[in-house]
């Protein structure tokens, strides 16, 4: 079998990755993916993550896609997944780019909508997970303290 030529930019799932990084890496650039994502996808795959993403062939391309559509179906754990016990359709999910983008924003707009402590503080764009204050997430003109002359 010959070896295909290698190629700089691959389109994955929507997702333009650098043929130069090791396939690990390059999965990674896909939003969604993480590191053990990646790794579980090349198991399953049977791809060398080493190996530079420039030189992987449309089938290995098809196959990483089809796993990225149907993970739980590949024998990826639920664990895993990004979107567990979905609230409007109660199945674990595993979503991506422009899908995962949208699912949050979403949830942002309910939670600004029922009122709750979080939207509450993602409206006022201060800290939603208990972080203080009074050094952080301080932006705009009254930052600084002013002294009289």
């Amino acid at each position: 079998m010959t070896q295909p030529e290698f190629r700089h930019r691959i389109r994955v799932s929507r997702t333009d990755i650098t043929g130069e990084f090791p396939l690990e890496y390059a999965l990674q650039d896909i939003k969604g993916i993480g590191k053990a994502m990646a790794k579980a996808i090349l198991r399953i795959t049977k791809l060398d993550g080493k190996q530079q993403a420039g030189l992987m062939s449309d089938e290995d391309v098809k196959k990483i896609e089809d796993i990225l559509n149907e993970p739980a179906k590949h024998g990826i754990p639920s664990w895993m997944f990004n979107r567990k016990n979905d609230v409007y359709s109660g199945l674990n999910k595993h979503l991506i780019e422009s899908d995962l983008t949208m699912a949050v924003q979403e949830d942002i707009a309910t939670m600004k909508k029922i009122r709750c402590y979080r939207g509450i503080r993602h409206e006022l764009g201060l800290p939603c997970r208990g972080q203080r204050t009074r050094g952080s997430f301080r932006k705009g003109s009254l930052v600084g303290v002013k002294r009289r002359k």
